[in-house]
């Protein structure tokens, strides 16, 4: 999901193969010690947690419209609450390199994202909601210590676990409609105020179909 080249070759095959999709759930994630670029060269936080769901879900969209009712759910992260957006250093090149600034800011993206989405496809019959999954064990911490691991093992939720808020989003005929949303423990919650801004989401936009090199689709 880090290669752009990657993501639209998987929709051409998928493309290929079926004539209609009824869910999509963006859930790809890193968590890197080191400041990493992608193939593209594009620092990996923001490459795979806000530029691949947003080149993915655009590629599919006329597909998921086809498909209407149809879902689409990006797992993002309470993360986001701490960042802020600074649109001049989006891949942390003139600061020093902080891990979970940079993660949080990624998943901000993904929030804007989400609800700038959840306004462009209005009345499509597609929609599109954010969820928090909580805190879980997955491969994400493999690059961390010995430690950290065993900690992540002990204490937080095991995937089963923190998978079950975006099934529910997925497959439940109670959130059949609802749109723009961002749950957490099967719950639509507040997020953060600056995931609200308009503005923005906008602008955000409009950097991200540079950097993914897309065509206006929507």
């Amino acid at each position: 999901m880090s290669s752009q080249d990657s993501i639209r070759k998987l929709v051409a095959e998928f493309k290929n193969q079926y004539q209609y999709l009824h869910v999509l759930i963006n859930n790809a994630g890193v968590m890197l010690s080191k400041r990493t670029l992608s193939v593209d060269g594009i620092e990996m936080n923001f490459a795979v947690h806000h530029l691949a769901p947003f080149l993915l879900t655009n590629l599919l969209l006329d597909i998921l419209k086809k498909s209407a009712p149809s879902r689409i759910i990006n797992v993002t992260s309470a993360a986001h609450r701490m960042a802020q957006m600074d649109f001049d250093d989006l891949q942390s090149e003139n600061k020093k390199y902080r891990l979970f600034k940079l993660y949080g800011v990624s998943k901000l993206a993904a929030m804007l994202f989400t609800y700038e989405l959840s306004r462009r496809l209005e009345g499509t019959g597609v929609t599109v909601n954010a969820v928090h999954p909580g805190v879980v064990n997955t491969n994400l911490s493999r690059e961390h210590s010995a430690f950290s691991r065993g900690f992540a093992k002990l204490f937080f939720k095991n995937p089963k676990k923190g998978a079950e808020t975006s099934i529910y989003l997925a497959t439940s005929p109670d959130v059949e409609g609802i749109t723009g949303k961002y749950f957490i423990k099967k719950e639509p919650s507040e997020s953060s105020e600056e995931s609200y801004n308009k503005e923005y989401a906008k602008q955000l936009w409009e950097i991200s179909t540079e950097m993914t090199k897309l065509d206006p689709i929507i």
